[in-house]
């Protein structure tokens, strides 16, 4: 299967591989440029033009956004600039690459990838993937489907958005220990536990690599696993909704079923 190009576009910086979708991987090293300030349309496009020409990988592109897209549409600004609300970011990109594009939410992005390669394939049910950085992010799938533009980082919590309080970035920015982080992000999961009651939650984000300092702290009735792809998620998700001859439903793997099979 020839490589894809997955962009993955984050408040601090753009960046992009070619991806063997047959394993999950980078075809050729990844290439990285900042995030423009202010990161308006026009101007991360212009980025995202650069990043493509320092890989000079041909074919169709998937991008991801820190925002909820419908339809190509961008719907949503929390943690980009405002001149994002109703831009039509698929347009956008094709006019500033000249290529075929597919655009998806940052989190739902990383939740394929997972599925597909991570620490939930195989896995069938209600699956949750919670992605901690700037802000928190969500991809949930039933039995391997994905319902689009969770966004349960806004799920309300003392009286604010919980990413507000939970986030890998207030952990930084409030100099919170780990056990003391720990006890926010089970609360944020507790809420998260009662309203999809999910067989597994994966954490994601490039904080899962330090998970032993605070996974094992939290205590939910919950199966709860770090992810495996970790800050390659975001890439390899987006490459996975590239447009292209095989949809990226089918590349993610069937969960397995305890039906016998029809005859």
């Amino acid at each position: 299967m020839e490589a894809v190009v997955g962009i993955d576009i984050g408040g601090s910086g753009i960046k992009g591989a070619p991806v063997d979708l047959a394993a999950g991987e980078f075809a050729a090293p990844r290439v990285r440029i900042p995030t423009p300030s202010p990161a308006t349309p026009e101007r991360v496009a212009d980025v995202v033009a650069e990043v493509l020409a320092e890989l000079d990988a041909p074919g169709p592109i998937g991008l991801t956004l820190p925002a909820v897209v419908r339809s190509g549409i961008v719907e949503t600004a929390s943690n980009i600039d405002e001149g994002w609300i109703g831009t039509h970011a698929v347009e956008l990109f094709q006019r500033a690459t000249a290529r075929p594009v597919a655009v998806v939410n940052d989190a739902d992005a990383a939740g394929l990838a997972e599925m597909c390669f991570g620490a939930g394939r195989t896995r069938s049910g209600v699956v949750a993937v919670i992605t901690l950085g700037t802000g928190i992010g969500s991809a949930v799938f039933v039995d391997g489907t994905l319902v689009p533009n969770t966004e349960l980082g806004h799920l309300p919590l003392h009286d604010e958005a919980a990413e507000n309080w939970a986030a890998e970035s207030v952990r930084e920015e409030d100099d919170l220990t780990w056990k003391r982080w720990a006890h926010r992000l089970q609360r944020y999961l507790e809420l998260v536990e009662r309203v999809l009651w999910p067989e597994l939650i994966i954490i994601g984000g490039g904080v899962s690599k330090k998970s032993d300092k605070f996974l094992p702290r939290i205590h939910i009735r919950t199966e709860l696993v770090p992810a495996e792809l970790h800050n390659d998620a975001g890439i390899v998700g987006a490459a996975l909704v590239a447009p292209g001859p095989v949809p990226a439903a089918h590349l993610v793997p069937a969960p397995p079923t305890d039906q016998p099979p029809s005859t």
